[in-house]
């Protein structure tokens, strides 16, 4: 890190068939971002394989494993290699019967920094979560690493302002998504733009909200049902956020590497005018821990 500079890059992918097939583009994603520069790499939602939650299907549960495990592995060797921090996103297998969608950092030396296991599990239409994975346990607890302190949260959290600001009250100093969001290819375009500005929206109200970075990876591609419905458009548009929500770099709807420099002062900087944290009447919030205020 070069004067307070940090060189991110965020790996946009499609799926390429098998974990063996995703892990080798990785590689090569990641020794190409890190020839750029790059000291922080994040990769998108579950990357090892197709998005598998459009269905419903006991078969799938063979796709997960342990932490650590084959693909913790492969990836750690990665880091190491190329002395990056690597965020992944993985299906880990606790026990029998037991599966999370779970983030795994990895530091610059390819020890396990830290893993995240995803809070808020979705239940829609073509993204049938709650079958597949249970909520996590680990708390928002950001993950220490050699370029800094990172709040790592998973797609589906992306829309909920609690976990972005415990993350930030635990001293995040980045908040990263990877993430796997699309739209179903028979909406009407004016709907399908409305689904993704919003989505970037949620993101620069979260850097904006807490002051902080935000950096936020999608896959890329049309991945099509097992149960024969129209599948998935999975658009793209990863991007970077500093801390006034503005954009520092932001990628199209294909397959890309996305590189950017976060200044880490400038959240300080940010917080020093608009000091968010500390005007929060934290003495009145007591009923957001109900459901709903009847």
């Amino acid at each position: 890190m070069k004067n307070n500079t940090l060189s991110v890059a965020l790996v946009q992918e499609r799926n390429h068939g098998d974990a063996a097939a995703n892990l080798a583009i990785i590689e090569q994603r990641v020794a190409e971002a890190a020839a750029a520069g790059a000291r922080l790499v994040l990769l998108q939602e579950l990357h090892n394989g197709s998005y598998f939650c459009q269905h419903e299907c006991v078969d799938e549960f063979d796709l997960a494993e342990p932490i650590p495990g084959p693909s913790t592995d492969r990836l750690s060797a990665l880091a190491k290699q190329h002395g990056v921090v690597l965020v992944s996103s993985l299906f880990e297998r606790r026990a029998a019967g037991l599966y999370h969608n779970t983030a795994v950092v990895f530091d610059a030396d390819g020890s396990i920094a830290g893993k995240y296991r995803k809070m808020h599990i979705p239940d829609d239409p073509g993204f049938y979560e709650k079958f597949y994975f249970t909520p996590g346990d680990l708390g928002f607890q950001p993950v220490d690493t050699a370029v800094g302190r990172l709040g790592v949260l998973v797609c589906w959290d992306q829309w909920y302002p609690e976990a972005a600001r415990l993350m930030a009250l635990a001293g995040a100093e980045l908040l990263l998504y990877p993430t796997a969001i699309g739209w179903d290819p028979g909406d009407e375009q004016a709907e399908k733009d409305r689904q993704r500005d919003a989505w970037i929206l949620s993101h620069r109200g979260h850097a904006v909200a807490n002051g902080l970075p935000v950096l936020s990876c999608n896959r890329v591609g049309h991945e099509a049902s097992p149960l024969g419905a129209a599948g998935i458009d999975f658009w793209g548009h990863s991007h970077v956020l500093g801390p006034q929500g503005e954009f520092l770099a932001q990628a199209g709807t294909g397959p890309e590497i996305l590189l950017a420099e976060v200044d880490m002062k400038r959240s300080e900087d940010v917080r020093r005018i608009w000091p968010f944290l500390r005007d929060r009447r934290i003495d009145a919030y007591g009923d957001l821990l109900k459901r709903y205020i009847d």
